[in-house]
Formats: C-alpha cells, structure tokens, sequence
C-alpha cells in the first residue's frame, strides 16, 4: 500500500489539508495517509525542520513525505522532490527538507510548475501532484530537473568548553513548554538556563509538581522542562537562549 505523510502549517479549520488530500486520494486511491501535524507554528520553517527530522526515517522505504511550510510560495523559490535513504521528501527549496538532504547520497529534483497552478498555493497544485506520481510508482528522476544547489539549514552545534562542558542554545519548544536545546549528553552534570542551575535528572517525575529539571529527551539532546507545568512560560524565554551543560557543577 503506497504510503505518504503530512507536515504543514495549514491548520485544520481552513480546508486546505483536505484540498491536498483529495489530490492525492484522487490521483493514488490506494494511498494510506498519515497526518503528522497541521499545527507548526505559520511559516516556522525551522520548527518544521526540526519536526521532519525526527520522524522521516522512522518510517518505511518508499513513503513520501510531503511538507509544506512555505512562506516564499509563489516565487523564484524552487520546488523540490528529494530521495534519500530509499524514502521521497516533497516540498519547498527553503531548507525545511534539510535533513533528508544532508545524507549521502541525496538527491534532488527541480519540480515544473504546472500550467494553471495556483501562486499561493503549491500545496495542492504542485508537491500533491509530484506526490501521486510517486505514490503511482513513477521513477523519480522523470518528475524533474537534477538539481544540486538545495538550501541547506543545519542544527548549530554546541561549543565545547574547556571544562567538558558545552555552551549551546534552545533551538525550539514543544507544545508542552520544554525548552529543546542543541546541548547533547548522558544524564551527567547540570544545565544553566536564565540564571537557574538544574540538575540532569532521568525522567519528569524525578522532581515535585511545578519544579524545573532538565534531562535527556527521546531525541538525545538536552531538554529543560516543568513537571506539570510550561519551562518557556516560567523562564519567559524561547528560541535562541543561550544554555550552558556545566559538568563542574
């Protein structure tokens, strides 16, 4: 059963997502769908990358992904279709499909723009289309033209300190209010954040209800969290702030 998945920040009360569905059911009816998430923030590129990065290995060859956060649509900005690692990725050239991109091997396609398509919305017009050739099993260099100048966004890396240490930054946050920071480590040490000086723990219930912690997400980088409560909110911080694994503390 062809298989493709979702990622935009259309929402759901507008019938957008719906418009690109019926494309592709119309065009691939044996097609299983799967909706990752209409709710990034409105043309949050960077949350959307960091949100395909974690799931679009995860799952099997031959998915298609499509993603659509596009604010530039309608410009000179390209259209893409990538394969890499046996798995296709649809979607703007404005580095939001980076992380299928930067494996080895990668390889991308420039999409025509068909005739008639809608300027402000490539969604349906144009990645849905290119999706169901795909999903019909039309080999992928036929849907355009080779293309090697891709934007690319990569995940800052933390700056290792004299200490063994690292100094980094909070490169986003969940719906819960956890603070995802680029910092990397085993459970070991502390994280300073906005003045404060929290401990590594395990896991959220290690602390009281409403306490600060920090710990290791399921994604291997450094997270700093509320126990029932919302850590950008408490810290009024967001995207950006600098954070420090201290492994003298």
């Amino acid at each position: 059963m062809p298989l493709a998945t979702l990622l935009t920040d259309f929402g759901t009360a507008d019938g957008y997502v719906a418009e690109m569905k019926g494309v592709l059911l119309s065009g691939a009816p044996a097609t299983q769908l799967v909706d990752i998430s209409h709710d990034v923030p409105a043309q949050d590129i960077e949350f959307a990358r960091l949100t395909f990065a974690r799931y679009w290995r995860r799952f099997p060859e031959r998915t298609v992904h499509i993603v659509v956060v596009d604010p530039a649509v309608g410009t000179a900005r390209k259209a893409l279709a990538i394969e890499s690692e046996g798995r296709f990725a649809v979607g703007p050239d404005n580095g939001v499909l980076s992380p299928a991109m930067l494996v080895p091997g990668a390889r991308a396609v420039a999409l025509d723009i068909p005739h008639g398509a809608a300027p402000t919305f490539h969604g349906r017009d144009v990645f849905a289309p290119a999706a169901v050739r795909l999903l019909r099993g039309e080999e992928f260099d036929t849907l355009g033209t080779p293309y090697s100048d891709a934007a690319l966004r990569r995940t800052p890396e933390a700056q290792r300190r004299p200490d063994g240490g690292q100094d980094g930054v909070v490169l986003g946050v969940d719906r819960f209010g956890n603070l995802i920071t680029n910092l990397t480590g085993r459970g070991e040490g502390a994280v300073e954040i906005a003045g404060k000086l929290l401990r590594i723990m395990r896991t959220y219930g290690d602390v009281t209800e409403g306490e600060l912690l920090a710990l290791v997400g399921s994604h291997g980088l450094l997270e700093v969290a509320v126990r029932g409560g919302n850590a950008a909110r408490t810290l009024g911080i967001g995207r950006g702030t600098p954070v420090t694994l201290r492994r003298d503390a």
